[in-house]
């Protein structure tokens, strides 16, 4: 029995008359909540051994495959769309199941760069998809930021031509891929906490434990934390101390609301900040300070980076750490997918 698709022809084979025969494509083997994957890979070989097996999925026919003029296989077509889509910093995975992943190539964590428009672009051309990370995703090495799908089994090989076409205009324009993910920095931070209660010793730190989780996190480190008191003097003069220890980055945290008492973001300006931003259109995280001094950036950290685990800190951090100079568009455009947890 064979089957027209398009120019494609099915041809349907009983098992027990399929040994020698190369399968057509992935054949899936689901076992409720045990296993569900791959048991045979497409042009695998049907051997005598193989039959029971597929007896066992419901497999009493296979499917031979011959392709019409102009026509893909799934796996080919999202072959053809992950390699051209690779970027910097990035590799594929042999397709399975019809998918192509495009994963992390680096040894440490990564920021993603991904064009959201050419993503819609290319959905928008049907029977093929590509679903990936947002632009900025932080990406842990191996870790996974797009994949590539046909939705058919077969596609129009035209439909593939006009993806590459939108990826090689988007280089032409761009210089660049896509599709990348670049290396995060591994730097230094200084760390000052501020509050007299801490300074006193009458409440134990909670800031120090908790920032250094999350610079350790993205590979890098938190050289040294000293301690101040809500004295504005005393905190310009131990951010200037922590400057001439030539650190990559100033961290701040305490007395960053706008209660009367609390000195924070008066004292970072006084350093010498220039001030991106106090305030983030983010929860949790709207009381971010942003500044660079001399291009050290310097963050005035709000009291929810303690016991969030995502804050406006963790939108930011990675950014720094890739080599971004942080522009008052970039916190505006926070607000958009920022309500995390409230």
């Amino acid at each position: 029995m064979s089957e027209q698709r398009s120019g494609t022809v099915l041809k349907e084979v009983p098992v027990g008359e399929a040994v020698g025969l190369r399968l057509a494509h992935d054949l899936t083997q689901i076992v409720p909540g045990q296993f569900k994957g791959r048991l045979f890979k497409k042009g695998h070989v049907i051997t005598e051994a193989d039959i029971p097996k597929l007896l066992d999925i419901g497999k009493e026919h296979i499917y031979i495959m011959e392709l019409g003029e102009g026509e893909l296989h799934e796996d080919h077509a999202a072959e053809r769309m992950a390699a051209a889509l690779q970027g910097e910093g990035t590799r594929l995975t042999e397709p399975h199941e019809g998918k192509v992943a495009i994963k992390s190539d680096l040894a440490v964590p990564g920021l993603a760069q991904i064009d959201e428009t050419l993503v819609h672009s290319i959905n928008e051309i049907g029977e093929i998809a590509l679903a990936t990370l947002k632009t900025h995703s932080v990406v842990m090495p191996g870790g996974q930021l797009a994949a590539t799908r046909v939705i058919p089994l077969v596609v129009s090989e035209e439909k593939i031509k006009r993806v590459e076409s939108l990826i090689d205009s988007y280089r032409e324009l761009h210089g660049g891929g896509p599709l990348r993910v670049r290396p995060l920095r591994k730097l230094r931070a200084g760390l000052l906490t501020t509050g007299g209660e801490v300074y006193s010793g009458r409440i134990e730190d909670k800031f120090g434990p908790a920032v250094r989780r999350i610079v350790e996190s993205y590979g890098s480190e938190v050289a040294e934390q000293r301690f101040a008191p809500d004295d504005r003097h005393i905190i310009v003069k131990e951010i200037h101390s922590l400057l001439g220890q030539g650190y990559d980055m100033i961290l701040v945290t305490g007395g960053m609301s706008v209660d009367p008492d609390d000195r924070t973001p008066a004292a970072i300006k006084e350093a010498g900040a220039d001030i991106v931003s106090y305030g983030t259109p983010m929860l949790p995280g709207s009381m971010l300070l942003m500044g660079y001094i001399d291009n050290v950036p310097i963050m005035g950290l709000p009291g929810c980076v303690m016991h969030d685990p995502y804050t406006s800190f963790n939108v930011l951090l990675p950014r720094i750490l890739a080599g971004d100079t942080i522009t008052r568009a970039d916190i505006v455009h926070m607000g958009y997918g920022g309500l995390h947890g409230c």
